[in-house]
């Protein structure tokens, strides 16, 4: 549970997010993973690395109001964050251990749904269906060309 749990979380996140109707998916997006990059911020254990990363952090998640690859960059460098966190033993949440460990997990599976556009899954499930239909009409045209 301690693998799946983080990476089930990630899946739900962005099923959830997906239900968000864009422009305003990856503006939410952007003001989501500035705020996760001031995660720390209440006592991380990094002293003034704190800062430095909350400000790198809300500049890349700025740049990403206007783009989905910057959003991802931004839940990357989250990860990074997570990972020192996690080896110095000062995680995300104070009491709960591997926190910082499960945030590792779960921030690289919405990074890559963000560095993939941010689409709803059920969209590229759409347009493979509306790809396959497109073939089939025509290989039916082709297939009548060929009977005259």
């Amino acid at each position: 549970m301690r693998y799946l749990a983080p990476l089930l979380i990630g899946l739900l996140y962005v099923v959830l997010m997906s239900l968000v109707p864009e422009p305003h998916r990856r503006r939410l997006n952007a003001v989501v993973v500035a705020g996760a990059g001031a995660a720390y911020l209440g006592g991380g254990g990094l002293d003034g690395w704190e800062f430095a990363f909350t400000a790198l952090a809300t500049c890349v998640a700025y740049k990403g109001l206007d783009s989905w690859a910057f959003i991802g960059v931004a839940w990357l460098l989250h990860t990074a964050w997570d990972v020192v966190h996690h080896l110095k033993g000062h995680p995300i949440i104070p009491f709960a251990h591997d926190s910082s460990f499960g945030c590792a997990l779960c921030d690289p599976v919405i990074a890559v749904w963000c560095l993939g556009g941010g689409r709803a899954p059920w969209e590229s499930l759409r347009r493979t269906d509306e790809f396959a239909g497109a073939r089939r009409s025509a290989l039916r045209t082709e297939s009548a060309t060929l009977k005259e």
